[in-house]
């Protein structure tokens, strides 16, 4: 009887650890709002903390066109880390609806397939908008 307990506490703790695992999701899939109802992009340069912000629908709805469909594939090392090459804020009028960088969604680190930071990188440098 004292053995079957210690398997089932032991199936049962094995169960909930596999439970929590984190998945690949694309963007779409954290984004939990419509994307069709940003109205505004934040983009900030982790080297240089300049950030550059359009609301230019015709621009923002180009850029999360590029990015809708990328993988986040988990890391397997989620150790805190330090510092990011861009962050990027999404708003629904002066709404913050989600933050992200490259590398870390809420909290946790993952890589891209394909690589965002292209993306980004070429969005930030293109953006004819004046850093702040």
């Amino acid at each position: 009887m004292y053995t079957q307990k210690i398997m089932l506490t032991l199936f049962l703790f094995i169960v909930l650890l596999t439970g929590c695992g984190l998945e690949t999701k694309t963007f779409t899939e954290f984004y939990k709002n419509d994307l069709k109802d940003v109205t505004k992009i934040q983009v900030q340069d982790g080297s240089t903390g300049y950030s550059k912000i359009t609301t230019d629908k015709k621009v923002i709805d180009e850029f999360l066109s590029e990015i809708k469909d990328v993988q986040f594939i988990p890391e397997e090392n989620q150790e805190d880390r330090v510092g990011f090459l861009y962050s990027i804020t999404l708003y629904e009028d002066e709404q913050m609806t989600f933050i992200f960088t490259e590398n870390e969604v809420t909290d946790y680190y993952y890589y891209t397939e394909p690589d965002i930071y292209p993306i980004v990188d070429s969005f930030y440098k293109n953006l004819k908008v004046e850093e702040e």
